[in-house]
């Protein structure tokens, strides 16, 4: 089976961007760096002071090897052993000074690498939770896992080996380069000529390798999208035998993601194969002539020696140089992609003067001339001008086939979305004028989902109140009647409902669900398909838990079954966005139209 991966779907990145982009990501790129350093920067400067110590202690080895050859072994020759003595312990001296600045960088970078990444996955967290569901529905987990693992383990790479190797191997060539010409400038003009072949090839190594990992980082994206998608559906793969459709995908996108790597890893080799060739070269052009240079006179056989170590030394870092490069556009293609996700504005902007609710909250909801359409489909308006005023304690069903926007119409009223035209008000305030702190206090939603955190009961009906006792958490769960099933639980309250309450029924997560509007006491409640995925007992017991909680509350419910309905003061019939009948559910149902139809359809369903 051929797998077409051309597509450019969930998953997917901007990564084929014009030159333009491409500097204006990196731009983002480097901003980001300099923001996480900037807390560090004290620590860092120590590191580098140390790093700088250690190299010119570990530079002073050779010139301590000529000193020994060419002045403590005559001397030690005419009887005279402390010249050698001293040049062979200065040489043990600078080995072990050595390895103690080493021992005391590693620890001191690793801390301050450590914290910056740190820094960074937070960020990416924080901010991630605060971007718009437009954002979420269009980005996917798996991209965002990505983002969180394989691009930050490319920065980790970075600072744990890169940075050390780029300091170390720019200290080392300055260093190397002053030596060598003091000891003799005829043979390091030999070597800086070596130096045009190495410009070129960084040149060239750089401007590949960055296309590359830019490739890379895409690829990685996409596998880990996939495994995220088909372990999210196990479900539906395996009752639809689809197993092998996604390892024919997963195959297709695991040889693209090697491909990318190959190629990287290919220049990598051509790049450290091609400057080994050049230093190789070089260091047997430097022997020649330097042997010609001992021989007559015009150099001594120990500095011939400390040249030949230093420019050993010379292309080492040149090697590491290469390493550092390399690990660099990875970390570059890896950082442009977080400067962007970080870069990507967050959810409805918080008032910059907020306007308080009245105390305490009444509960008056008003749609006041709203209209609205989503960004992904902006010529396509969901609700053309909708006006509606809910009264304080009042229960209201919103009812009406897929796409009439009642979703829609509760997202508004929780504010995941702003209006596009009009307001919706609570209590008189528009919503857009409130700190979301307290619409959160006054307004609750509950979706067909009802999604639970891993941990404990108790920790799950105290969401929206994390300082609860566990009285008032019981006092919550007994009045939804859920304390009896948590009672049977192995730890009771104390119980892991495990991931996405898996432990518990699809009733008894709606129970607790339940529980925790109880316990935080909104004057609002939104209910959006809260019962369609139960079965009959458990509707039951949730209804009955429903009329508890709604008591002297504002309610809206968006409900298919007509079950839930029941418990509602009003109901509104929806179509195209727009109010079509509104009244009592005995009224609508007493005479004819779209909610009598929609009785009768729904009664039929249960025969």
């Amino acid at each position: 089976m051929s797998v077409d991966l051309s597509w450019r779907g969930v998953g997917d990145e901007p990564d084929e961007v014009t030159h333009a982009a491409g500097l204006t990501l990196a731009r983002g790129a480097r901003t980001l760096f300099w923001s996480l350093l900037r807390p560090h920067r004290a620590a860092a400067a120590l590191a580098m002071a140390l790093l700088v110590v250690e190299n010119a202690v570990l530079l002073t080895g050779p010139l301590l090897v000529a000193l020994a050859i060419d002045t403590g072994v005559p001397a030690a020759l005419d009887g005279r052993a402390g010249p050698l003595a001293w040049a062979i312990a200065g040489y043990a001296g600078c080995g072990i000074a050595g390895a103690g600045l080493r021992a005391a960088f590693l620890r001191l970078s690793g801390r301050v690498g450590q914290d910056l990444l740190l820094d960074l996955r937070n960020r990416v967290f924080r901010h991630a939770q605060r971007l718009p569901l437009d954002f979420h529905e269009s980005y996917t987990s798996g991209r965002l896992i990505s983002r969180l693992t394989s691009d930050v383990d490319s920065i980790d790479d970075l600072l744990a080996q890169g940075l050390d190797k780029l300091l170390g191997a720019l200290l080392s060539l300055v260093g190397i380069t002053v030596l060598l010409l003091v000891i003799d400038p005829v043979l390091a003009c030999v070597v800086l000529a070596g130096f045009v072949p190495m410009v070129l090839l960084t040149r060239w190594f750089q401007r590949s390798s960055r296309a590359g990992y830019r490739r890379t980082r895409t690829w990685v994206a996409r596998v880990i999208v996939h495994f995220v998608e088909s372990m999210n559906g196990i479900r539906a793969v395996q009752a639809y035998r689809r197993e092998a459709r996604n390892s024919s995908i997963m195959d297709g996108l695991n040889a693209q993601y090697r491909d990318a790597n190959a190629q990287a890893l290919l220049t990598v080799a051509w790049f450290v194969a091609a400057v080994r060739a050049v230093g190789n070269l070089t260091l047997a052009l430097v022997l020649l002539i330097g042997a010609f240079r001992v021989s007559g006179g015009a150099l001594e056989l120990g500095a011939l020696t400390a040249f030949l170590l230093y420019l050993r030394r010379f292309y080492d870092p040149l090697d590491d140089l290469a390493q550092f490069l390399n690990a660099y556009q990875s970390a570059a293609a890896a950082l442009e992609k977080l400067s962007s996700l970080l870069e990507t504005p967050v959810g409805l902007p918080e008032p910059a003067d907020p306007k308080a609710l009245p105390s305490p909250v009444r509960g008056e909801l008003v749609f006041d001339g709203v209209g609205f359409a989503y960004a992904r489909a902006a010529d396509r308006t969901v609700l053309p001008e909708f006006t509606l005023r809910v009264p304080p304690g009042q229960t209201v069903a919103l009812v009406g086939a897929t796409g009439a926007g009642k979703s829609t119409l509760a997202k508004l009223a929780a504010r995941f979305y702003d209006p596009t035209l009009g307001a919706v008000r609570l209590d008189g305030v528009d919503l857009r004028d409130l700190a979301d702190a307290d619409l959160r206090r006054a307004l609750v939603m509950i979706t067909q989902e009802s999604f639970l955190f891993s941990g404990s009961v108790a920790d799950n009906v105290a969401m929206g109140r994390p300082d609860a006792t566990r009285a008032e958490i019981e006092a919550a769960l007994d009045a939804v009647g859920a304390r009896p099933f948590v009672e049977q639980l192995p730890q009771g309250l104390e119980t892991d409902v495990r991931k996405r309450g898996g432990r518990l029924s699809a009733g008894q997560r709606q129970l607790v669900s339940l529980a925790r509007i109880v316990l935080a006491d909104p004057a609002v409640v939104l209910l959006d398909e809260a019962t369609s995925s139960l079965d009959v007992p458990s509707e039951r017991a949730v209804q009955d838990a429903l009329e508890t909680v709604l008591a002297g509350r504002t309610a809206v419910i968006i409900a298919h079954r007509l079950s839930t309905v029941r418990i509602a003061d009003r109901v509104l019939v929806m179509a195209d966005g727009r109010v079509v009948q509104d009244g009592s559910p005995a009224e609508l149902l007493a005479r004819a139209g779209e909610y009598a139809d929609l009785h009768e359809a729904w009664r039929e369903s249960l025969r």
